[in-house]
């Protein structure tokens, strides 16, 4: 019985020794902490998991679509400015072609004036129409040519010659400048005698060079 008590004593007085410093009377035991490796090894690969392997597709596909977006990005910036600089290019052009359009709606309307006064003329040679004291066969004015005149030797019978007086277009205003037959063909004054001729009032400068009053 005292045997047994006395191995048990040694027993546990060696299991303490083990606890405190690891080693068995400076022999580490076979089970000890101590005799397990303290870390994995250094630069081991192990082989990548199925899980891992299915991710670099997916990864790939995702920088073709952001390289995709980008490029379509660069094209939209590419498409406005060949745009922008297009319409740049094409502003002059619109502005020469309204101003074109505008000398077109002036010689026109020029020509219109200039045509009834000449057959009002025509018509006060020929004696149709009462000439005034002065007038030298041309109307008063240009509401005349719109009003229209009594012809003579005829009854209720009046003769118009314009149906209204066009609007400028470079002004746009239905007024004009006026010449009469006493006054010179470049005078900028009006005599008021009579309407020989007319001319726009606007000082603009026509695509040809000329000055729009001197039309």
């Amino acid at each position: 019985m005292e045997t047994n008590t006395a191995g048990f004593e040694n027993f546990r007085v060696r299991r303490e020794s083990w606890a405190a410093t690891g080693t068995e009377g400076g022999v580490k035991p076979p089970h000890s902490k101590a005799s397990l490796p303290s870390a994995a090894p250094q630069n081991v690969q192990f082989p990548r998991t199925n899980w891992e392997q299915s991710s670099y597709p997916i990864v790939n596909r995702q920088s073709a679509i952001n390289n995709h977006r980008g490029f379509t990005l660069i094209e939209l910036i590419a498409t406005v400015a060949i745009i922008s600089i297009l319409s740049l290019s094409a502003l002059p052009l619109a502005k020469i072609s309204i101003k074109r359009q505008k000398e077109m709606e002036l010689r026109r309307s020029l020509r219109e004036m200039r045509e009834a006064i000449d057959r009002y003329k025509d018509f006060s040679d020929r004696g149709f129409i009462e000439v005034k004291f002065g007038s030298d066969g041309y109307p008063a004015d240009l509401e005349t040519l719109v009003k229209g005149v009594n012809q003579l030797n005829a009854v209720d019978k009046k003769l118009r010659f314009l149906r209204r007086i066009p609007i400028d277009p470079m002004t746009g205003k239905p007024e004009w400048g006026l010449r009469s037959s006493q006054d010179s063909p470049d005078s900028t004054t009006y005599g008021g005698q009579n309407v020989y001729d007319v001319y726009t009032k606007s000082t603009g400068i026509g695509l040809d060079g000329s000055k729009y009053s001197e039309w």
